[in-house]
C-alpha cells in the first residue's frame, strides 16, 4: 500500500447545511480526513445555492473540495468529476428515491470505482422494487434496524452492514441541574418554576404532522391547563412544505405562551441548551427513517415521546429499558408513488397522544431523571460518536482494499450467468 491518499467523491446534502443528512455527511467527511488518509470531493445539495463556485475549507485546504449543486447533482457533473479528479470510491447517502439518475450510470461508474451507499427506508412492507438498486451498488450500509432487515430480506446477495447514526457528545450533553434550571430561568423569567416544557425540533413538512402535533397539544392543555405546560418548536413556520403554523396557533389560540416558534439557525452548543431546558422532546412523524433530534434529546438527558416507526422505535427502548413513551400506530396506510409503489404510513391516535403526554407531564421530576440518565447510557452504546466515525474509516479503507477501483478494480462483473 502507498501513501497516496483514497478520493473518495461524496453525494449528499450539502455538508454545510444543518439538515441531519447535511451534518451525519460532515461528521463522516471530518472522520476521513481527520484519519489522514482520504481526500474528499463532495457534491452538496438539496438546498438552493447563491453561488455555485467550488468552495474549501481553511481547516482542509485541498483535501476537501465541495461543488454547490442542485438537487444531488446529474449525469454530466458526475461524468465531469470522475475524469477532473479520479476518485477511488463513490460514497452517497439519503433517500434512494433521489439516486434513481445515479443507479442509471452505475454502468459507467462501477468498472472504474464501488459504490457505497448509506441508506434508509422508513417502514414496511418490504421494497422489492429497490433491489435492482440494491444489486448495483457495492456496499450498503443501513442507518437502521429496519433498513438492515429490508436489504437482508430483500437482497441476500448484497453486502451489507448496520451502522446507525450519531451525534457529537462535545456538544449534546447533559447539563447538572441547576444549570438546566438556569436555561429555563433565563429564557422565560416569568414562568412558575413547575412549568413543563415540551420541545419540537423538525422540518415543518407533511410527514412530521406539525399541525396535527398543535391541535392535539391544545387539547392537553385543555385538560392539564393553559398556564402548566409550553411547547416550543424549533422549525420555519411558513414552510412551502408544511402548514402555516402561525395561523394554526391563532385559529387555536395559542398565543399567550403555549406555543414558542424558535425558527433561527442555531449552533449546536445552543441546541444542546435547549434540549437541556426542555422536560421532554416530541416526535411523532408519520414515516422516520432515524429521526436525529430525539437523538440528541437523549444525549442531553431528556425523555422523549415518539411514534413507533421506523428508527424512533430502536431509539426509545433498548428492549428491556424505556427512555421517554413509544406510542403504538393504530393505522398502518398503504401509501405510495410512481416511484415508491406501496409503504406504510404509520398514525397515532389523538387519545394515545394525549395520553402520553400527560404521563411525561405527572411523572415525578426524580424518575424523568433516572429515564434521562438512562437514555444518555443507551446513546453512549449504541450510539457512540467515537465508534461511528472510526468505523466509517475503516468501513471505507476495507471497502478501497476488498474493491479496488481503477486499474485494480476487483470484484465487479458487468454479466451474469443465468440457466434458462
Amino acid at each position: 500500500m502507498t501513501d497516496k491518499k483514497i478520493t473518495i467523491l461524496t453525494i449528499s446534502d450539502m455538508p454545510f447545511s444543518p439538515s441531519g443528512v447535511g451534518i451525519q455527511t460532515k461528521y463522516i467527511c471530518e472522520a476521513l480526513l481527520k484519519s489522514g488518509k482520504f481526500k474528499i470531493v463532495s457534491l452538496g445539495g438539496a438546498i438552493k445555492h447563491p453561488k455555485y463556485e467550488p468552495m474549501k475549507t481553511k481547516e482542509w485546504g485541498d483535501d476537501w473540495l465541495v461543488y454547490p449543486v442542485d438537487n444531488f447533482g446529474n449525469h454530466d457533473i458526475v461524468r465531469s468529476i470522475v475524469r477532473t479528479h479520479k476518485p477511488d470510491m463513490l460514497w452517497f447517502m439519503t433517500d434512494p428515491r433521489f439516486y434513481e439518475w445515479l443507479w442509471m450510470m452505475s454502468d459507467e461508474i462501477r468498472p472504474l470505482m464501488p459504490m457505497i451507499y448509506y441508506h434508509v427506508w422508513d417502514n414496511y412492507p418490504y421494497p422489492k422494487f429497490n433491489k435492482p438498486w440494491y444489486l448495483s451498488t457495492d456496499k450498503i450500509v443501513a442507518i437502521s434496524k429496519v433498513t438492515h432487515d429490508i436489504i437482508k430480506t430483500v437482497s441476500p446477495d448484497t453486502d451489507t452492514e448496520y451502522l446507525p447514526h450519531a451525534i457529537d457528545s462535545e456538544f449534546y450533553k447533559r447539563f447538572d441541574d441547576d444549570a438546566r434550571a438556569g436555561i429555563k430561568k433565563e429564557n422565560f423569567p416569568a414562568w412558575e418554576e413547575d412549568r413543563f416544557l415540551f420541545f419540537w425540533n423538525n422540518r415543518n413538512a407533511r410527514r412530521k404532522l406539525s399541525g396535527t402535533v398543535l391541535w392535539w397539544f391544545k387539547e392537553f392543555l385543555d385538560e392539564v391547563g393553559h398556564d402548566k405546560a409550553s411547547l416550543l418548536m424549533h422549525t420555519d413556520p411558513l414552510d412551502p412544505n408544511g402548514q402555516n403554523l402561525n395561523s394554526i396557533m391563532s385559529e387555536l389560540d395559542l398565543v399567550n405562551g403555549e406555543v414558542l416558534i424558535s425558527n433561527t439557525k442555531l449552533p449546536m452548543e445552543s441546541m444542546s441548551a435547549i434540549y437541556n431546558m426542555a422536560d421532554c422532546t416530541i416526535n411523532i412523524s408519520d414515516a422516520e427513517g432515524f429521526g436525529l433530534s430525539t437523538l440528541e434529546s437523549l444525549a442531553c438527558g431528556t425523555p422523549i415521546v415518539v411514534n413507533m416507526t421506523g428508527g424512533l422505535q430502536e431509539q426509545v427502548t433498548d428492549g428491556k429499558n424505556w427512555f421517554g413513551i413509544g406510542i403504538e400506530p393504530r393505522s398502518k396506510s398503504v401509501v405510495g408513488s410512481q416511484q415508491v409503489p406501496f409503504i406504510y404510513e404509520d398514525r397515532i391516535l389523538k387519545e394515545d397522544f394525549i395520553a402520553a403526554l400527560k404521563e411525561i407531564y405527572n411523572t415525578p421530576k426524580e424518575k424523568l431523571d433516572e429515564m434521562g440518565a438512562l437514555g444518555i447510557k443507551h446513546v453512549e452504546k449504541n450510539y457512540n460518536f467515537e465508534n461511528y466515525t472510526s468505523r466509517w474509516v475503516e468501513l471505507l479503507l476495507e471497502a478501497h482494499e476488498k474493491y479496488g477501483s481503477w486499474e485494480n478494480r476487483k470484484e465487479y462483473k458487468s454479466w451474469e450467468c443465468l440457466e434458462v
